[in-house]
């Protein structure tokens, strides 16, 4: 509150971040020793999972020691790496991914130039073309690297991208091609490292091993043929926990820790190369979710929720009987009835046949809204008292489900979302959450634990909740979240703070404010020009006689005032 933010808001945790690069490392450290693995262990982060500038330098600082480097998947990607790994350790790896053209190769090349230890790998068999044409031309030896198409799948949502028909990657065909092309050339020496993915969030060590044995192979074999081999790549797939089930049966979680991990793939390529009397490569990871998810917490707020059940002295009862059909007269007697005998079940039927019946008065025009009003309440009283289920509450929340949890809409990716205050009560409500967008898929009704609705607090206030204030947290979404969101209904991102631990009086301090994008920048977003727009209302104002004192007490500055803070404002509720 003190730094005039409103909600929605990220909180980024730096140290969370630190945490989880080191973790990574010594993970893999520990299973280096312990299996006597002859070589080191040097990560790579996938930017795309999160591309903000200080979660990228926040990365490379944090992974200095350890060699940590940066994997690009697009032009604008690599120049974001180029720059941020020039604080970085010399030796951390440029692994460049994606789909590759002249310029994007011709970029690479200057970053080798530029004494970036960088690695050019082919994703496609053409690419070899263009790598070995532009080094030529700009001097530049290059170290390359192949991505194979693996025979190892996994099935879940996530494994899509992997198998033989994935969409990434050379056949073994191919990349006999890509051999002898380079070996022509006189440059298989540049052919330094394989890359393979299995796919995100792989369940088990048992699957990742498979993975990771048969891209050993592919790598002893590609030392055999006459490559310079140095390092295998193993991809992403560290998976998390999203939902605590510790389970390797769901896209929501993951059956091993880190430790389990590294181990898994120290073991597999320590057996291989052992077997093969082949030296063994530097171990690469491309970690994005597992870094990033847990540093980042969505926070927002209920602003109201609906209110199910009328009080019985709300209902007007002799209102209801005043209009109805002498079958929908009949129900009611018959609930009346069979309430003075408890029989609840017999009530439930009589109040359900009395509503369907006054649904169809309502549509012929003989019955008023009123009395339909009335007789819904009654239906939700009687469903109240014999104990039947209560439908969830729809608790409205300031926040784009489109803009800061686009994978939830898109592929059903669910993420812990809990209230964050009152921690102290029972939460004792049933609701759904509803964003402010105009869009009927901006609702979250999907939870952990294959819940359809979420334990929720009754929200303060006589108004169904506008009057309090109720803060909820979605947690692990520090990982694309972000980069997918768009400007559905030109919502744009949230407001964004750095928190770090300290020694002050609260334990923490807030080391960065970034204001979320105002309405103008959105507007901006979709090639709209806000000051030509005020300028266009402004005259509007000025065309329309719009005086110094209207009718209803508003002059005209405080008009013009007024418009101005509208495009200055963020798009989301006060």
């Amino acid at each position: 509150g003190g730094l005039g933010l409103r909600l929605p808001l990220i909180v980024r945790l730096p140290d969370v971040l630190k945490n989880r690069v080191e973790s990574l490392h010594s993970a893999f450290e520990s299973a280096i020793q312990d299996q006597c693995y002859e070589s080191h262990y040097q990560g790579v982060y996938p930017v795309k999972c999160n591309q903000d500038r200080l979660v990228a330098e926040d990365i490379v600082k944090f992974g200095a020691p350890f060699r940590f480097g940066l994997e690009a998947g697009s032009k604008p990607e690599l120049l974001l790496a180029m720059s941020c790994l020039c604080k970085g350790n010399p030796e951390a790896l440029l692994v460049c991914n994606g789909f590759k053209d002249a310029e994007y190769v011709s970029l690479a090349l200057i970053a080798k130039k530029l004494a970036l230890n960088t690695v050019i790998v082919l994703e496609q068999e053409e690419e070899v073309n263009l790598v070995i044409d532009l080094s030529n031309k700009l001097s530049v030896r290059p170290v390359i690297g192949v991505r194979a198409k693996l025979r190892t799948k996994h099935s879940g949502h996530f494994g899509s991208t992997s198998g033989e028909k994935g969409k990434f990657g050379l056949t073994t065909t191919q990349i006999l091609r890509v051999v002898k092309k380079l070996q022509d050339s006189g440059m298989l020496d540049c052919l330094q490292l394989l890359h393979f993915h299995i796919g995100s969030q792989i369940p088990s060590t048992a699957l990742l091993q498979d993975g990771v044995v048969e891209a050993t192979q592919i790598y002893s074999e590609l030392v055999r043929l006459g490559a310079c081999m140095k390092v295998i790549d193993i991809g992403g797939g560290l998976g998390i926990d999203y939902d605590g089930s510790k389970s390797g049966n769901s896209d929501l979680s993951v059956s091993y820790g880190l430790e389990e991990y590294a181990s898994a793939v120290v073991n597999a390529i320590r057996i291989i190369c052992d077997r093969k009397s082949i030296k063994h490569p530097i171990i690469c990871s491309e970690s994005g979710r597992a870094i990033v998810s847990h540093h980042s917490i969505l926070i927002f707020e209920a602003i109201s929720a609906t209110v199910n059940t009328p009080a019985m002295n709300q209902i007007d009862l002799p209102l209801i009987i005043e209009g109805l059909s002498e079958d929908a007269r009949c129900d009611y007697w018959n609930l009346s009835d069979a309430a003075m005998r408890h029989e609840n079940e017999t009530c439930l039927l009589y109040a359900d046949q009395l509503k369907q019946r006054c649904v169809e008065q309502f549509i012929e025009g003989s019955l008023r809204i009123e009395q339909l009003a009335d007789v819904d309440g009654l239906f939700d009283l009687v469903s109240k008292v014999i104990g039947a289920a209560e439908p969830a509450r729809i608790y409205n929340v300031n926040l784009s489900i489109f803009t800061s949890i686009p994978d939830f809409w898109s592929i059903g990716q669910v993420f812990p979302i809990v209230p964050i205050h009152r921690l102290d009560e029972k939460p004792e409500v049933r609701g759904v959450l509803s964003d402010l967008t105009c869009d009927s898929d901006g609702k979250i009704d999907k939870f952990i634990g294959g819940e359809t609705s979420l334990l929720l607090h009754e929200l303060e206030g006589n108004d169904g909740g506008a009057n309090g204030r109720y803060y909820l947290g979605m947690f692990l979404g520090g990982a694309y979240q972000e980069a997918l969101g768009g400007v559905h209904n030109l919502f744009g991102g949230p407001n964004v703070v750095s928190v770090l631990q300290s020694d002050g009086p609260q334990s923490f301090a807030v080391t960065r404010v970034v204001p979320g994008p105002s309405c103008a920048d959105v507007l901006r977003m979709m090639q709209h020009e806000p000051e030509l727009m005020f300028e266009t209302l402004k005259h509007r104002a000025e065309e329309f006689h719009v005086e110094d004192h209207d009718n209803d007490g508003t002059n005209y500055a405080t008009l013009i005032s007024s418009l101005a803070r509208s495009f200055h404002n963020m798009p989301y509720l006060k």
